[in-house]
């Protein structure tokens, strides 16, 4: 049976990909199969059974060019296409740095739309609110009903009205006006990788630290947070969840909790806690399971303040867990969680 050949500039983007994955180990390859849809996994997985006795120059060529892409891509958050292309021309020159600029390019305008669709929504109307409404409204017809809501309370009622109506009245759309909005995506995508990092602080970091620090000092610097800015101090609340918050748990929620939480923890946590706390939890408690917990609380001597804290973070910890698996809600993170 005559070998298959193979030639690196026929390879598909599938094909790319399969090869690429063959190339990781199991572990590695099974994390990045997680991040695909089923429709990927299968096409892929279809890929990898067809591509055999591949020889080890075709392997390189795709490792090279993906070592290439991510390289222009982390150029390019840091600034923009042109900066990623100076970058790159120094180490590869002109030639292969347009190149690789190019691909990066395209696939930021056929992923552009995907990426709009995870954009935060006050970010995205900043960037439209430069742009032609008749633009603004083509781009938005692209995008889930939700995002657009939420894009268009952002804008003030002229512009909101304006962009609404040219929506509704959408019909042939002229090439120039669709090149016209293929460059506002791209742009607007650049924009919104380039600023992936700098979304990842602000008051979601602080949130995170402080779940992460113990109470007393937790305690301290919202304090002080809340003497220099009330509104930023409320945001960073919303988005953290202290132990004394247990107490905006529905009892489901809390009877889920406490079924991983080890009694010795539960104790230690209630030790120092507020008696709403404790009447909340016991509520949701059989009466022996409660009693036994009353009783350890009762004979417990002197315990070191920060044991305590420990045992409250743990229990904070299975909270966060429990919420990530979507096994519990906890109560005002959104208008998106309320129950009615």
């Amino acid at each position: 049976m005559k070998k298959k050949e193979y030639r690196y500039e026929e390879l598909t983007p599938k094909q790319k990909a399969a090869i690429l994955l063959m190339s990781l180990d199991v572990d590695t390859a099974s994390k990045v199969f997680k991040q695909l849809s089923l429709e990927e996994v299968e096409q892929i997985a279809l890929e990898i059974t067809n591509l055999q006795d591949l020889p080890q120059n075709i392997v390189d060529q795709v490792l090279e060019e993906f070592y290439h892409l991510m390289t222009a891509q982390s150029f390019m958050i840091e600034g923009g296409l042109e900066y990623a292309q100076a970058l790159l021309e120094k180490s590869y020159g002109y030639e292969k740095a347009k190149e690789i600029v190019e691909k990066i390019r395209v696939l930021t305008s056929v992923r552009g739309f995907s990426i709009l669709k995870k954009a935060d929504p006050q970010q995205l109307a900043n960037f439209l609110t430069k742009e032609h409404p008749q633009t603004i409204a083509l781009i938005l017809s692209h995008l889930p009903p939700d995002l657009v809501a939420e894009v268009l309370s952002e804008f003030n009622e002229q512009l909101r009205v304006d962009v609404v109506y040219r929506i509704a009245k959408l019909g042939k759309v002229s090439p120039q006006l669709l090149q016209e909005v293929e460059h506002v995506v791209d742009q607007i995508a650049e924009q919104t990788l380039s600023q992936n990092l700098a979304t990842a602080g602000g008051a979601q970091l602080v949130a995170n630290i402080l779940n992460k620090s113990n109470a007393t000092i937790a305690k301290s610097l919202l304090e002080t947070i809340e003497e220099r800015d009330y509104g930023l101090s409320l945001e960073i609340k919303r988005l953290m969840f202290l132990f004394e918050d247990i107490v905006t748990l529905d009892d489901r929620s809390i009877q889920r909790v406490l079924r991983d939480v080890d009694k010795r923890d539960l104790a230690l946590a209630l030790k120092v806690a507020d008696e709403k706390v404790k009447e909340k939890i016991f509520k949701n408690m059989s009466e022996r399971a409660a009693a036994v917990v009353k009783e350890e609380l009762e004979f417990m001597g002197p315990v070191k303040l920060k044991e305590v804290e420990a045992a409250q973070m743990r229990i904070v910890d299975i909270i966060k867990r429990l919420e990530e698996q979507e096994e519990i809600v906890i109560g005002g993170r959104g208008r998106e969680d309320i129950f009615v």
